[in-house]
C-alpha cells in the first residue's frame, strides 16, 4: 500500500479537516470514545446532524441507503481526521458493524429500513453475543429461537451486552437448529428492544461505570423478515460482523492520542513524576509510541483490503489483538509514569493525574483483551486461517 495519500485524497482530507475546525462544537471532544456508542444529548445530536447533512456518518455506504458513494480509502481517511480531531464517531455499531453486514448478507427490504435511520442517527443498536456459559466458545450458545409460523420465539440470556440500557435494537444470534453442529444451528435476528419479554439489567464494573448489562429474553416474538441470512448460518453472518467489529483507524489514533497527553502532561511537571526518576519509565514510553505506530501501520493494511473490495478476517484478528493488548501496555505505562497519584480516578481531584484518566484507564482496559473475542481467540484465528496449521 502507498501510505501517500494521492492529490485528491489530500484535497478530501483538507476538506474533512476545514470541516471539523468550523463545525465541530467546542467542548465535545470525544477522548475515551463513548459518544459513538451512548451519545444521545442535545450536543451530540447537533453534531450527528452536522455530518449527516454532508452525508458523512457512513460515506462509503451506496447512495440508495444513504450513503456518499466514497471508496472505502475516502471513509478511512475521514475516520482517522475524525480520531485526530478526538471527534465523537456518531454512527456507533450501527455503522461499524450492523450496517455493513446488512449491506453483505442482508436482504433488500432489511436494507432498505434499516441502513438509512443508522446514518439518520435515529436508531442506536445494541450486540446480543456472549452468554453466561459462552464467551470464547461463542458457538455454544444456548439462546434458543423456536419458528412458530411468521415468528421466531426468543427465550435466553446474554451478558456483557454493551449500551443495552440505550439501544433501540439488538442484533443478535441464537440456536435454531439445537441438534445441529453448534456453529451450523445458529442464526442472526434484528429485533426492537421495546418488544415485550426483553429485560434488561445494568452491570457495575470496577471502573464504576455501567457500560455492559444483561439481558433476558421471555418468550420474545420477532418476525421471521428480521432474520438475516439463512436460517442455521447465522454463525458466518456474525463472524462476517466480527471481522468489521475487530478492524479501524481510530483506536489506532486513539492510543496515540492518549500518549501525547501522557507526554503533555510529563512536560508540565516532570519533577513529579517517575520518568524524571527512572530511565526504565522512559524506555518503557518510547517503546508504546513504536508500538503506537505499529497499530497504525496494521490498521493500514486492513483498509488497503477493504480497499480492493476484501472483508479482513485473521488481518483484522492481529489487528484487534495487538491494539487491545497495547492498550493494556499504555495504561500501565501511565500508573508507572505518574506513581501514587495515578491511582486517582475522580476527575475532579486537583491530585488525580491526567484529570483521573490514568486510574480509569487502568482498570476500564481490563476487558479490552476479552470484548470483541478474547486474545486467545484471535491467536486461534491467525494461526488457522492465516498460517493454515490445524486446529488443535
Amino acid at each position: 500500500m502507498d501510505f501517500k495519500d494521492t492529490p485528491v485524497e489530500a484535497n478530501w482530507r483538507q476538506e474533512v479537516r476545514a470541516f471539523l475546525q468550523q463545525e465541530m462544537p467546542a467542548g465535545l471532544r470525544d477522548p475515551d470514545g463513548e459518544g459513538a456508542l451512548f451519545g444521545r444529548g442535545g450536543a451530540i445530536k447537533e453534531w450527528r446532524s452536522r455530518v449527516a447533512k454532508k452525508g458523512w456518518i457512513a460515506p462509503h455506504w451506496p447512495k440508495e441507503y444513504g450513503g456518499a458513494n466514497m471508496s472505502a480509502k475516502d471513509q478511512f481517511i475521514m475516520n482517522e481526521e475524525f480520531a485526530e480531531a478526538e471527534a465523537p464517531n456518531v454512527g456507533g455499531f450501527g455503522v461499524m458493524m450492523i450496517g455493513p453486514t446488512l449491506i453483505t448478507h442482508g436482504s433488500e427490504e432489511q436494507k432498505q429500513r434499516f441502513l438509512p435511520s443508522i446514518l439518520k442517527g435515529e436508531t442506536i443498536w445494541c450486540q446480543g453475543y456472549s452468554e453466561p456459559g459462552s464467551g470464547s466458545d461463542l458457538a455454544s450458545l444456548q439462546t434458543r429461537a423456536v419458528r412458530d409460523g411468521d415468528d421466531y420465539v426468543l427465550n435466553g440470556q446474554k451478558i456483557w451486552t454493551t449500551g443495552a440500557q440505550y439501544a433501540d435494537w439488538m442484533y443478535m444470534l441464537a440456536r435454531t437448529d439445537p441438534d445441529a453442529p453448534k456453529h451450523r444451528g445458529i442464526s442472526m435476528f434484528l429485533f426492537d428492544m421495546k418488544t415485550p419479554g426483553v429485560n434488561v439489567r445494568p452491570l457495575t464494573t470496577m471502573a464504576n461505570t455501567q457500560t455492559f448489562n444483561e439481558v433476558f429474553f421471555e418468550d420474545v416474538r420477532v418476525p421471521a423478515a428480521q432474520r438475516v441470512g439463512e436460517e442455521n448460518r447465522g454463525w458466518y453472518v456474525g463472524a462476517t460482523l466480527l471481522d468489521f467489529e475487530r478492524s479501524g483507524i481510530g483506536n489506532a489514533v486513539g492510543v496515540r492520542k492518549q500518549l501525547e497527553r501522557m507526554l503533555n502532561y510529563v512536560r508540565k511537571q516532570p519533577e513529579k513524576l517517575e520518568i524524571g526518576r527512572n530511565r526504565n519509565v522512559a524506555l518503557e514510553f518510547a517503546d508504546r509510541w513504536v508500538e503506537a505506530n505499529v497499530a497504525r501501520w496494521l490498521s493500514y493494511r486492513v483498509i488497503s483490503m477493504q480497499a480492493a473490495g476484501q472483508i479482513p478476517n485473521h488481518e483484522a484478528s492481529m489487528t484487534k489483538l495487538y491494539m487491545s493488548e497495547m492498550q493494556q501496555r499504555i495504561a500501565a505505562l501511565g500508573m508507572h509514569l505518574t506513581g501514587m497519584r495515578g491511582l486517582l480516578n475522580d476527575r475532579k481531584s486537583p491530585y488525580a493525574a491526567l484529570g483521573g484518566l490514568t486510574g480509569f484507564s487502568y482498570v476500564s482496559n481490563v476487558s479490552s483483551t476479552i470484548a470483541g473475542g478474547t486474545s486467545e481467540i484471535q491467536r486461534n484465528v491467525i494461526a488457522t486461517r492465516g498460517l493454515g496449521l490445524p486446529r488443535g
